[in-house]
């Protein structure tokens, strides 16, 4: 860990807008499994490491042996989409507007390797971005609050002085076993309540929207 101050940011469903495409590709799999579950509440798990989802949509009580088919069909259903993954309203500018005001700005991902490599050339703002993780850089996966570790430990950012950006109830909770703020944002479709009541200090719509209030935002007041 470092002094430094900065903004961890969450990436899928943050900056990214891949929330529905991750719940969309997670029910095809489980139904390719022989699962009907409700697209609702794969949404909720998403977010979530990938690891977890099986476990929490089917039980302890599922055919493990299943877990890494789903995660395998999820994962090869998803990269159909990643040369059509768009940004969320105003994710490059609030990243740049992070730097330019000097903030580290690291990407706190659990997505694996090359998806992270994907999400980076859609975000096309490497030139704000001082570290990035991957689920590589994680022994257990959100809402355990390893990823955030790495990205801490990566960038030199103070967890005293650091505020983690994300979109949902899973972000928060991982950010709160480390005692940092998350600024939740709803634009991966999990509400303001949701999300305050999971304990983010603050909320948003979007980056777009965050941009516009970031002086007044836990960003614009980190000290």
């Amino acid at each position: 860990m470092g002094d430094r101050r900065g903004v961890l940011f969450d990436v899928d469903g943050t900056l990214v807008d891949t929330t529905y495409l991750h719940t969309v590709c997670w029910w095809s799999a489980l139904r390719e499994c022989g699962h009907d579950v409700p697209m609702a509440a794969v949404h909720r798990a998403v977010g979530m490491g990938g690891d977890r989802i099986p476990g929490h949509l089917l039980g302890e009580d599922r055919d493990v042996r299943q877990d890494d088919v789903l995660r395998e069909t999820h994962r090869a259903l998803y990269a159909g989409y990643h040369d059509r993954l768009r940004l969320l309203p105003g994710a490059r500018e609030l990243l740049f507007a992070c730097a330019e005001r000097g903030l580290v700005v690291v990407l706190a991902s659990s997505a694996d390797e090359a998806e992270l490599d994907v999400l980076r050339k859609v975000l096309d703002a490497d030139d704000a971005i001082t570290a990035a993780t991957s689920s590589a850089d994680a022994d257990s996966s959100k809402p355990a609050p390893d990823i955030l570790e790495a990205a801490l430990a990566q960038s030199g950012v103070d967890p005293a002085r650091a505020v983690f950006v994300g979109d949902s109830v899973w972000d928060v909770a991982a950010a709160g076993r480390l005692d940092i703020p998350c600024t939740g944002l709803t634009c991966g479709g999990t509400s303001k309540g949701e999300l305050a009541g999971a304990g983010a200090v603050a909320v948003y719509e979007d980056p777009a929207s965050l941009l516009a209030a970031l002086d007044e935002s836990p960003l614009g007041l980190l000290r």
